[in-house]
C-alpha cells in the first residue's frame, strides 16, 4: 500500500470511528439518513456511516442552482446505487427571504427532515465549518447561542465531525471522486470568504486560531445551555395566562431574564428579536421607573401592568 493509500485509509478508520460513535450516542429510532450534495465531507460522512449501518439512505438534495444540478445528483444517486448505498434525489425550490444562502438552506433542511421522520439526518459539517460558523456570529454580534456554534446533536440533526479537520474527512473519500461546488469558492458568498480569505489570515496571524474558535464554541455551549436550563425554570415560575410576573424575574441576573423574555417572545409569535428589544424589554424588569415598553416586530408593544408583563396590538 503506498503512502497515500495508507493516509487515506488511516482517516476513513477515523471517520468511521467517529461517526461509531456518535451514532452510538443518541436514540435512534430509524436508519440514518445523510444529507450528500457530493462534496469531499457528504461522501466521506456517507461511506462511514454505510459502513457502520448498512441501511443508510443517502439523500440527496437538488437546489436546482446551478446548470445541470438535475442530471448530477441523478448521477451521484447511481454512483452510490451500485457501491449498495440507498440513494434518493430530492428536488427543492429555494426562495423566500436572507438572501440566496438563507434560501437554499431552509429548503435543504425542510427536504432532509421529511426524508424519514424520526430518523437522524447525519450533516458533514467540519471543525472548520464550526470556526467559520463562530466567525459568522462574532460578526453579527448576536450573542453566547450564536458564537456557541453548531452542535453535534440537535435532533433530528447529527453532525459526527465536528472535531475533524477538513483535511482529514477529505482524505476518508477513498476512490469516490468529490464534486466540488462552485459556490464554495464563489465571492459572492459570506462563507466562502471567510473559507478562502479571512480563516487562512487569522491561521497565519494566530496559528492554530481554528481549533481554538471550535474549543470556544464548545466551551459557550455548555455556558448557555446552563443558563438557558436556569431560565427554564424561571420562566415556569414567572408565567402564567396573564403574563410573566415581574417580581419573580427580578432576583435574576439580566442574562438569565433575557433568555426567559426571548424564549417567551418567540412562542407568542415574535420573530426578527433584536438585542435592543430584548434591553428595552428586560429594563421593564430590572431597570422600571415607569416607561413603556419596547415596540416589537408584527405591531405589537410589551407592557408592564399590575406586575406583569404581556403582549399588546398597538393602535
Amino acid at each position: 500500500m503506498t503512502a497515500g493509500r495508507a493516509g487515506s485509509a488511516h482517516c476513513g478508520a477515523t471517520v468511521r470511528r467517529v461517526v461509531a460513535d456518535a451514532l452510538a450516542r443518541i436514540p435512534l429510532q430509524g436508519a440514518p439518513v445523510v444529507g450528500c450534495s457530493g462534496g469531499p465531507d457528504s461522501l466521506a460522512l456517507l461511506l462511514a456511516a454505510h459502513a457502520v449501518r448498512a441501511d443508510t439512505v443517502a439523500a440527496i438534495v437538488d437546489h436546482g442552482l446551478q446548470p445541470g444540478s438535475a442530471e448530477r445528483s441523478q448521477a451521484l444517486a447511481t454512483r452510490l446505487r451500485e457501491r449498495g448505498i440507498a440513494a434518493e434525489v430530492h428536488p427543492v425550490v429555494v426562495t423566500g427571504s436572507g438572501g440566496l444562502e438563507a434560501a437554499a438552506r431552509r429548503a435543504r433542511y425542510a427536504a432532509l427532515r421529511a426524508v424519514r421522520p424520526g430518523s437522524p439526518v447525519l450533516l458533514g459539517h467540519t471543525l472548520d465549518d464550526q470556526a467559520e460558523t463562530v466567525l459568522l456570529g462574532l460578526g453579527r454580534g448576536s450573542g453566547a447561542r450564536s458564537i456557541a456554534g453548531m452542535r453535534e446533536w440537535d435532533e433530528p440533526w447529527l453532525r459526527p465531525l465536528l472535531g475533524l479537520r477538513r483535511a482529514v474527512v477529505h482524505a476518508a473519500c477513498g476512490d469516490l471522486e468529490p464534486w466540488s461546488d462552485p459556490h464554495n469558492i464563489d465571492p459572492r458568498f459570506t462563507r466562502a470568504r471567510l473559507r478562502a480569505e479571512v480563516l487562512p489570515l487569522v491561521e497565519d496571524v494566530l496559528p492554530g486560531a481554528t481549533e481554538a474558535l471550535a474549543r470556544t464554541a464548545a466551551q459557550l455551549r455548555e455556558d448557555d445551555e446552563a443558563l438557558s436550563a436556569w431560565a427554564a425554570r424561571l420562566r415556569d415560575e414567572a408565567e402564567s395566562p396573564a403574563g410573566l410576573d415581574v417580581a419573580v424575574l427580578r432576583g435574576a441576573p439580566a442574562a438569565v431574564r433575557r433568555r426567559v423574555l426571548r424564549d417567551w417572545l418567540c412562542d407568542v409569535g415574535i420573530t426578527a428579536l433584536t438585542d435592543a428589544h430584548l434591553r428595552s424589554a428586560d429594563a421593564l424588569v430590572g431597570e422600571w421607573r415607569g416607561q413603556g415598553g419596547p415596540r416589537l416586530p408584527g405591531g405589537l408593544d410589551l407592557v408592564r401592568r399590575d406586575g406583569r408583563l404581556s403582549v399588546q396590538r398597538f393602535g
